[in-house]
């Protein structure tokens, strides 16, 4: 007890001398913050935190509405069956605009420290979280979003052709700015550029794959944008727009385990609760005797005593309401959401995918085949799976010299890419997913997510403005690059 009287003593005498020599100014300071952080610690938490949002939203949403998996048994108002409504979006845009402004500040920082390969960074992951929110909804506040600190409260709506313009410019200057002969001063979860600067080619490859991906988004615009110029531009000049050639260059988050980097799902339990696995996809797997079905799935089971497992048989999306089932369907792997897991944000089958489908329309030189069979691959090993000798004997998955078949494949390949699917497939209109009976808004795809209500309450003129020009805030306004 003297110990402790002793102690408490010890403590408030050092506190009278201490609070003696400090003003009070100083005294109520908060000095936890810190004050002038340094370039390079915005990076990681933009990583980690976007990274692991997109996992989320491709499990909560993109699954849904892509008839990857469902919520069973539910005959609800479900995004499964396309149920969007002004909350449907409300996380995304939150959760976007709030790692926007640290990209901005990242942005500020590197320019303070005149420091290029920040600077780069900065306006890759600006791309990369800002193509993906206009995507998502058409027109959104940029040029003036996230400057409350100027006292623009209500920020206007940048038309998403201005949007588009800007991201890929910006990604252009990005790739002149990376200098491969200079580490990151701190940590890197997507290429570990810290640890050697060789990886900063890896950043320049993400920088020019990923402007592939927005000039492929906004094909139909050609003319009005030089689209097919930039492509060719890029695709023709390896040496000066290095892009993915293998899996080791696609961008991955690594999540061990291991406190910070923990899965984006805390219960493994949570992600197969009252769900199964869609009846499209699992077929589209079966039909291609994919190696991964194990790893992505659990096999259905009669309902008929002992339940013996039937193979690999997903419910169908959107059935019609009083549909009864003669079997447990299959479900997702609970395996998928436990660590250690590789989180795909711009997976190398995507561009391989990209590169056929240009291929197939001439847009740029070299065999659509031949970059189709490498997405396919690089989807298998992306996974960690190996393709079977035999795999394009399947008719299935054969190149068939078909736009289809290579969007059905690249669904396939964009498995868990934050909302690659929904924006794909409102592109092109593949895969062809079929109407179940039970789907709403006459069973024709959400174009969009409608503007959340924040937006609508706060910013109310701009919203109207926005929603005037783009056609109507409604889920089957076609956005600007898919008209």
């Amino acid at each position: 007890m003297k110990k402790i009287f002793l102690s408490t003593a010890i403590a408030l005498s050092v506190f009278s001398i201490n609070s003696c020599e400090r003003s009070f100014e100083e005294i109520n300071t908060d000095t936890s913050k810190i004050k002038q952080p340094s370039v390079g610690s915005f990076l990681v938490p933009i990583q980690y935190e976007m990274g692991s949002y997109g996992y989320n939203r491709a499990d909560d949403f993109t699954f849904d509405i892509m008839q990857v998996a469902l919520a069973f048994p539910n005959e609800g108002n479900t995004v499964s069956r396309y149920y969007l409504t002004e909350s449907t979006g409300n996380g995304y845009w939150n959760t976007s605009y709030k790692w926007l402004k640290q990209v901005k500040e990242l942005n500020e920082a590197a320019k303070k420290e005149n420091n290029a390969n920040y600077l780069a960074i900065s306006k890759v992951l600006n791309a990369w979280i800002m193509a993906n929110l206009t995507d998502a909804f058409g027109d959104v506040p940029m040029t003036e979003a996230l400057r409350l600190e100027e006292n623009i409260m209500r920020p206007k709506y940048d038309r998403q052709k201005d949007i588009y313009l800007f991201l890929l410019d910006d990604l252009k200057e990005a790739n002149t700015l990376f200098d491969t002969t200079k580490a990151l001063s701190e940590g890197d979860l997507f290429f570990q550029a810290n640890s050697n600067a060789a990886n900063i080619v890896k950043w320049k490859k993400f920088c020019n794959s990923l402007s592939l991906r927005l000039l492929t988004r906004i094909l139909k615009r050609n003319g009005e944008v030089n689209v097919h110029q930039r492509i060719t531009d890029i695709v023709n000049n390896p040496t000066t727009y290095p892009i993915f050639q293998n899996n080791a260059d696609g961008v991955v988050l690594d999540i061990s385990g291991v406190a910070p980097l923990m899965p984006p799902i805390a219960r493994p339990q949570d992600f197969t609760a009252y769900r199964a696995s869609g009846a499209f996809f699992t077929q589209t797997l079966v039909d291609n005797n994919d190696p991964r079905l194990s790893m992505f799935f659990s096999q259905a089971k009669s309902v008929t005593p002992p339940n013996p497992n039937i193979g690999y048989k997903g419910a169908p999306s959107g059935y019609a309401l009083g549909t009864t089932f003669d079997y447990q369907p299959s479900n997702l792997n609970q395996n998928l959401a436990k660590a250690p897991l590789k989180i795909l944000i711009m997976p190398n089958a995507e561009l391989q995918f990209i590169l056929s489908e240009l291929a197939f329309k001439g847009i740029i030189p070299g065999n659509a085949q031949t970059f189709y069979e490498n997405g396919v691959k690089a989807t298998l090993e992306q996974w960690g799976a190996t393709m079977p000798a035999n795999y394009f004997a399947n008719p299935k998955v054969a190149y068939n010299g078909t736009l289809e078949r290579i969007m059905l494949q690249k669904y396939v390949g964009l498995f868990f890419v934050d909302h690659q699917q929904w924006y794909e497939q409102r592109r092109t209109g593949f895969p062809v997913l079929p109407n179940n009976g039970g789907l709403m808004n006459d069973g024709k795809m959400p174009q969009r997510m409608p503007y959340p209500t924040v937006t609508k309450v706060q910013n109310y003129e701009n919203y109207v403005t926005a929603s005037q020009n783009m056609g109507g805030d409604n889920i089957n306004t076609k956005m600007w690059w898919n008209q």
